[in-house]
């Protein structure tokens, strides 16, 4: 894209923006590209429509109102990245071709649950035929495999992601990196610290959220990162008017946090093209 074609986007996106925030829906005269879109959701508790059923409403929710979008929803409480596949085949199943985009928003339990982060790929070396200003010839040179294991978070998302690109080749699929997360407590068995613990692996929740972004360049797939363009953080005890109760639930936004989630999300996917059949 030239320089002037990029500040023309910029100078759109801008212009749109401002019309959105001003009138609070979608004016007819620009569009949002994700008008009118069949999305299919994939996740866990943030994203469950039976997750606190009627007291909270999701963030897909808005989105429906606000863009006229159609919601597949197969996120399930406690949900990991394991249980990717397994949505998006059920998405597949049920919708088939009538998908326009899949928006996967996971990682938190995987986290909470001490899933060791792994590696994304093996390398070992392997004889390849290639040629550079002489005839072709058998040279050895490391290769790199990816990793397919359940066993490790780097593993399940190659698994994830490697399936939702043969399931939905022609389809806009779009990581969400996990939100901040502060205490829980769901009964004597389910107590969860907050992120500024590590936990069980030694790690904070930063590690997974990292691991989302590589994997979008690694898998060439679009990462909105939630982790920090929310801007909504359950630490600071002053923003915990976006979270469910500071008494036992500083981990699953409200409403209020849900729309707040809704409006970043619908801001960020101006920038994503979608409908590519």
């Amino acid at each position: 894209m030239s320089a002037k074609k990029r500040c023309t986007f910029i100078l759109l996106t801008l212009f749109y923006s401002a019309i959105v925030f001003a009138q609070g829906t979608v004016p007819e005269s620009f569009p949002h590209p994700w008008y009118g879109k069949r999305i299919g959701y994939i996740g866990d508790s943030i994203t469950d429509p039976n997750s606190y059923g009627d007291k909270i409403k999701k963030y897909w929710s808005f989105l429906q109102e606000w863009l006229g979008t159609t919601s597949y929803v197969y996120g399930i409480s406690g949900r990991q990245w394991n249980d990717v596949p397994r949505q998006a085949e059920l998405l597949k199943k049920e919708h088939g071709e009538e998908v326009d985009a899949i928006i996967v928003f996971m990682g938190t339990n995987d986290y909470n649950n001490s899933v060791p982060i792994g590696e994304w790929y093996t390398e070992k070396e392997e004889q390849v035929m290639a040629a550079r200003g002489e005839s072709k010839k058998l040279v050895t040179r490391k290769q790199r495999t990816f990793i397919m294991s359940n066993e490790t978070y780097k593993g399940r998302i190659n698994i994830g992601i490697s399936q939702l690109k043969k399931l939905f080749p022609d389809k806009q699929i779009v990581l969400l990196t996990p939100l901040h997360r502060s205490f829980a407590e769901f009964g004597e068995k389910n107590v969860q610290p907050d992120e500024s613990y590590q936990n069980n692996c030694g790690e904070y929740i930063d590690a997974y959220v990292e691991a989302i972004k590589e994997a979008g360049n690694l898998w060439g797939v679009p990462v909105i990162d939630f982790n920090a363009v929310t801007g909504i953080n359950p630490m600071v005890e002053e923003q915990l008017i976006y979270l469910h109760d500071s008494g036992f639930d500083r981990l699953h936004p409200n409403t209020k946090g849900q729309e707040r989630m809704a409006r970043t999300l619908m801001y960020q996917l101006i920038a994503l093209p979608v409908g590519f059949n």
